[in-house]
């Protein structure tokens, strides 16, 4: 799943060429880091690039930034201070001053503001953690927001020198998204918690393997009119033929596979459970490695992607309805009648589609072409590729979908404000305050309020995008430019997911009283570890509401 980290360098990559993305990063972390008011102004910008550096002075900077227009000096970085380059200059990162000493000091509590400001350090050399924190302070309690011209305004030395190289792995780590998300998650955890006064069955615990035997099988089912081959791994077990058991469908994530949950699929088909894990042939890893070489955002993903996906679920659904009555060992396990939709980030896009979320591509459109910047996370920009789908909305529901479980999902803007609200379903979602690829705040949290019906948000306080991988992509995202939570400090996660997930399925089966104990915040929060945080509601209270109202 490296493969965020690459659609993050051609990201950079399609803005020209690489040197030219490593300035653009340099500029626009600092820019939303920093601004310190000071009676000393830096005069002039040092850019460094290994051994290569070249100097901008800043009043020059902004004489570009308010008139879009290079003066003399400038004119040898023309290919480099482009019109996009002009709105990372004034780029504002907005937190309103009342919430600005909650916002620092719970960013501060973290591994990650720690992290920050050791990573700015190395950004901005000769700067010392005590300026770099009460930079950062006092520019969270200015009105018009964070901005590189500000900090330059207000450097107390007459120059600043950036390294780029540095700068650009922390922009591709974190962005203004993930920084509203991190400092969200101390909030979370407080005002989430509860005193554990569930009484749980002491018979058995969904979180736990099941008696059943598990059998696997894979089919490849083809979608002649769309020309896609679906690849499909079922799990079953035959000690519950003919019981008519839930249906569970597994959609992937961007570039991954379908074997990414196979250990939730194994656990679930323990407990008599029916799981069909698919590949979606336009965006697993054979398909996104081999665009990735050509650096082109339109390469990695097309377009259509964003309906073939759910398409592909509908269709293995039909031809599911036709095995389900044919003689084999497939015969009466595949119920189409009742399915869930297990989705992990461009999956949990896919079961929400399924469930009945509506695609606003005008409002996507919009905000691709007026909001999308490279400080944006990585989710952001992989969801724009979809404003090249025709018509203004887009409905992808399948009424065979009874639930949804959106682990990480991708959503930010591709639902628009009320698309979420077309859901129906009873709908389970994971966030991780720490995922840099697609960040708590604009990517869950925020669309989980739209949602009218039954719902659940599982948080994981300290959870990165891959924390449920299962073990065989556990490592996987070894390059440090996006660090992940992943293995055993993560199992207490995975455990809670295969729990929780069991549970929620049975909301659709006669044993839903029985499982319904395991839906509440007592029984999550017990699987808490030091390194992760669970916290289960229905409803996010007011004071994280108000939180909200701010970003």
């Amino acid at each position: 799943m490296t493969v965020f980290m690459q659609l993050q360098f051609s990201i950079i990559r399609y803005t020209s060429f690489l040197v030219k993305g490593w300035l653009y990063a340099g500029f626009m972390t600092v820019g939303w880091c920093l601004a310190m008011p000071s009676g000393l102004a830096a005069e002039k910008v040092n850019i460094r690039l290994g051994p290569f550096q070249q100097s901008v002075e800043v009043g020059d900077l902004e004489k570009f930034a308010k008139t879009g227009k290079l003066p003399d000096k400038l004119q040898v970085f023309s290919s480099v201070l482009t019109p996009q380059a002009r709105g990372l200059l004034t780029q504002r990162l907005q937190v309103d001053p009342k919430i600005a000493d909650r916002f620092f000091d719970s960013l501060m509590k973290t591994s990650v503001g720690k992290q920050l400001i050791s990573s700015l350090g190395t950004a901005i050399p000769g700067s010392s953690p005590k300026i770099l924190k009460t930079g950062l302070y006092l520019a969270l309690r200015q009105v018009n927001g964070l901005s590189l011209l500000g900090f330059l305004r207000a450097y107390p030395q007459d120059s600043v020198t950036i390294d780029a190289a540095q700068a650009v792995s922390l922009a591709v780590r974190i962005n203004p998204n993930y920084l509203s998300s991190i400092a969200l998650g101390n909030s979370l955890q407080t005002d989430l918690f509860v005193k554990n006064n569930t009484v749980l069955p002491t018979s058995f615990n969904p979180a736990q393997t099941g008696d059943n035997t598990v059998q696997t099988k894979t089919i490849r089912l083809t979608d002649r009119t769309r020309k896609r081959v679906i690849p499909v791994d079922i799990y079953w077990s035959p000690d519950t033929q003919k019981t008519q058991t839930p249906l569970v469908v597994i959609s992937h994530g961007f570039g991954a596979q379908r074997t990414f949950l196979a250990y939730l699929a194994r656990h679930l088909a323990s407990h008599g459970v029916t799981v069909a894990a698919l590949e979606h042939p336009g965006s697993n890893s054979t398909a996104v490695n081999r665009a990735t070489n050509k650096g082109n955002l339109q390469d990695l993903i097309v377009p259509t992607e964003f309906s073939d996906r759910p398409q592909d679920v509908s269709f293995i659904l039909d031809k599911f309805a036709k095995l389900n009555t044919q003689p084999g060992v497939l015969n009466s396990q595949l119920n189409t009648n009742k399915v869930t939709v297990i989705g992990h980030s461009l999956g949990g896009y896919t079961a929400l589609a399924l469930a009945g979320a509506e695609l606003d591509l005008e409002h996507l459109r919009k905000f691709c072409q007026n909001s999308l910047s490279l400080a944006k996370s990585p989710g952001d920009w992989l969801q724009c590729a979809a404003t090249g789908l025709k018509g203004r909305k887009l409905q992808l529901k399948d009424s065979r979908v009874k639930n949804v479980i959106a682990l990480n999902p991708l959503v930010g803007e591709i639902f628009g404000r009320q698309g979420m609200a077309k859901v129906n379903s009873p709908v389970l979602m994971l966030t991780g305050t720490e995922d840099t690829l697609t960040p708590a705040v604009s990517h869950q949290i925020k669309p989980f309020q739209q949602l009218r019906g039954s719902k659940y948000l599982l948080t994981a306080i300290g959870g990165t995008h891959l924390s449920v991988s299962g073990s065989k992509y556990q490592g996987s995202a070894t390059n440090k430019i996006i660090p992940e939570k992943q293995g055993k400090e993560t199992q207490s996660l995975r455990q809670v997911i295969q729990g929780v997930s069991l549970a929620f399925i049975h909301q659709q089966t006669p044993s839903a009283k029985a499982y319904r104990p395991f839906l509440t915040p007592g029984y999550v929060q017990s699987f808490s570890r030091p390194h992760i945080s669970l916290r289960l509601t229905s409803n996010l209270p007011a004071s994280i509401r108000r939180w909200l109202r701010f970003f």
